[in-house]
């Protein structure tokens, strides 16, 4: 009988690709070790495996592809996606943030650099006294820009393989009944009743809980949170969700 490795390596590639992008989120989960053996052919292909994906959109099957590509061959990446690009897929701000470095740390698989940035522009986006004191207020998360929160949160589901993003984590809290209490352990900010030590006992991998970034600090309470997750910007991300 042959491997499962074996099995892959005699799909032609077009149609691994194929099947990838026309499939459910299950059904791609099961795909990624196919494709990750397959990553250097995958790499000769350049941009055609892209084609199939929408840059305004949050796919996180180019996402996948373009970290594969990444980690195989960083110069053909920089054809695909040129370093003054700002990214492969677009990051619009109302605010005039650029949202480059936030894409590169994310295509480079760093979440904890990610994180960083992503709560850096938390506090930008809320205002000069949000940057000036170092964190946000609940009270301000109403006048961050609907534009700016959705690009934010793009991101992290492209490329997390939607795993990771507010939308996510709103959702989670939507099937806990939106109990707080029973959303921190679920995405690992709280482990046998103790909050989650910041930065290092966080698992700033993919093989970290769904939803367990971007951090939200958690001791400015539950109302910063719930702030974010009830954005009017999230609300059509939660809808139409890929199954």
């Amino acid at each position: 009988m042959l491997s499962d490795k074996s099995l892959s390596s005699n799909i032609n590639i077009e149609d691994l690709l194929e099947q990838f992008s026309s499939s459910s989120n299950r059904k791609r989960r099961g795909l990624i070790n196919s494709l990750e053996e397959r990553s250097q052919d995958i790499a000769c292909l350049g941009v055609s495996p892209l084609i199939p994906y929408d840059p305004e959109g949050d796919d996180w099957a180019a996402g996948f592809i373009l970290q594969l590509l990444k980690r195989q061959d960083s110069e053909i990446l920089l054809q695909i996606v040129p370093s003054d690009s700002g990214g492969w897929f677009n990051s619009p701000s109302s605010s005039g943030i650029d949202y480059a470095p936030l894409q590169n740390a994310l295509i480079s698989e760093d979440f904890e650099q990610a994180d960083r940035l992503t709560s850096s522009y938390l506090r930008k986006l809320a205002g000069q006294q949000a940057e000036a004191r170092g964190y946000v207020y609940f009270s301000e998360v109403a006048d961050i820009s609907n534009i700016d929160l959705v690009t934010m949160d793009r991101l992290w589901k492209a490329y997390s393989q939607g795993r990771f993003g507010f939308s996510v984590q709103a959702r989670l809290l939507k099937t806990l009944g939106g109990r707080y209490d029973r959303l921190w352990p679920r995405i690992g900010w709280k482990v046998d009743g103790v909050w989650t030590r910041y930065p290092k006992s966080f698992t700033w991998s993919i093989n970290a809980p769904e939803g367990h970034m971007p951090l939200v600090n958690q001791l400015r309470g539950v109302r910063l949170m719930d702030a974010l997750l009830t954005h009017p910007g999230l609300s059509s991300r939660l809808r139409d969700e890929r199954p």
